[in-house]
Parts: structure tokens; sequence; C-alpha cells
């Protein structure tokens, strides 16, 4: 993957499409128990990548029902990238196995750093990217319901110092209610660090994805944004 990338986000939660309102559970909307649709959807109007989230996984819940979900999605033969729930070899492994291009590591890139050279020997960094929910200029873990002491920068430089070269930076008190986008601190993560950095949350029209886009980021993920019709993709890629 090269230049600029948009991500249209598949947040899944029982098998069901959801979007979480600053990654609060219990701000919960539901678009549909047919994420393929979306998918397909996604799909037809440009989109090469995919951002799908177990948002199960992250909340200690079981997943069945999204790694089905997310073999419906691959078989449209779409690029995907998964996370949520990725704490241990197993759960690095399967969604690699069914065919997702790369998975993220969040709560465990914070706590467990042996998992993430295991992943990186195993897979390359081509498949392993870190997963930075931040408020405040710090990191959140375990489905960003809890907020840790580290600042994001010094967690950056360490996934970048380990062997990790992409990562998602994303600002929780803005996601999901489209207060627009924190481009100044992704191009911090990015300049400091020497990671490529995709920016998340808080998107909410067209000049939010034209900003992070200007700033020379990776990419940026698109959520609810989407799904309640104030962006349209195909004009994302004009």
């Amino acid at each position: 993957m090269s230049g600029f990338t948009i991500f249209p986000a598949i947040d899944l939660r029982d098998g069901k499409v959801v979007r979480l309102a600053q990654g609060d559970p219990q701000r919960q909307t539901t678009y549909g128990d047919r994420p393929r649709d979306w998918a397909r959807r996604w799909q037809a109007e440009g989109a090469e990548w995919l951002h799908v989230i177990n948002l199960s996984g992250a909340f200690g819940e079981d997943a069945q029902a999204n790694l089905k979900a997310l073999e419906t999605i691959l078989s449209l033969g779409m690029n995907v990238e998964f996370g949520g729930g990725i704490r241990d070899q197993e759960t690095v492994r399967v969604p690699l196995e069914m065919g997702a291009r790369r998975v993220f590591l969040g709560t465990a890139a914070i706590q467990d750093p042996a998992l993430v050279d295991w992943a990186l020997e195993t897979y390359g960094p081509i498949c392993i990217a870190g997963d930075i929910g931040a408020r405040n200029g710090r990191v959140m873990i375990r489905g960003w319901q809890e907020t840790t002491s580290q600042p994001v920068l010094e967690v950056g430089q360490r996934l970048r110092e380990q062997g990790l070269e992409w990562c998602v930076l994303t600002d929780v008190k803005r996601d999901g209610v489209g207060s627009g986008v924190d481009v100044s601190s992704a191009v911090a993560l990015q300049e400091v660090a020497g990671l490529q950095v995709v920016a998340s949350g808080g998107v909410s029209r067209l000049e939010d994805v034209q900003r992070v886009r200007a700033a020379g980021l990776a990419g940026v993920i698109i959520g609810r944004a989407l799904y309640e019709g104030k962006i349209s993709l195909n004009a994302c890629f004009r």
C-alpha cells in the first residue's frame, strides 16, 4: 500500500454493523446485520481497503459472530485490515490465515511488547500495525475503556523502534461524534515517531478528508459520516 488510503470502517459487534460514540459501548447505533452488504457498497463506491473492527473482542465478549462476518467480507476480495481484541498469538494468526491483509495491535502493543516482536518476526511489518486510541494525549486500552499514563508520542516511538511501520491514531473524544479530525496530533506522531499514520475519529465532512490528505498523512478512516450519508465515498476519491 502506498500513497493516501481511505478506509471505510466496519465496526462489528455480535455480527452486526455498529458505531459507538466516543468508544462508549452504551452509546451504540446499529446499522444492520449484513456486514457483507456494507462492504460491497463501499467496494462499489471505490474503496480498495476496509478497516474492520471486532468490538466484541475488544470488550472481551464472544467474537465468533464477528469472525463469521469477517469471512463474508473477505469473500469480496477486498484488502481488509482487522483489529479489536488482538491480544495473543492465536488472535493474530486467525484473521491473517482467513485472508486479512493486516492486523493491528492496540492494548497488546502497550502491555505485551513481546507479542509485537513475535508478530513482526512471524509476519513482517506489512501485516502488523499499531492501533493507538488517545484521550488528551494519553493512550487508552481495553476497548478505550481505560486511560494509561503513557503519552502517545512515547508509545509511538517505542512501536517504531520495535519495527512497526504503520499506526492508526484515534482521538477517542472525537470518534463517532463528527467533531472534526485532530490532524495536528496525527502529524506529530508521524513526524516524531517516524510511523506512517492513519488518522481516525471525528470525520464529518469531505473537508476533513481533504485536510488529512493535505497534511501528508498515510490515510484516513471514515465511519459514522458514511453510514449517515454526510459524506459520499465517491467524492473522497475525486
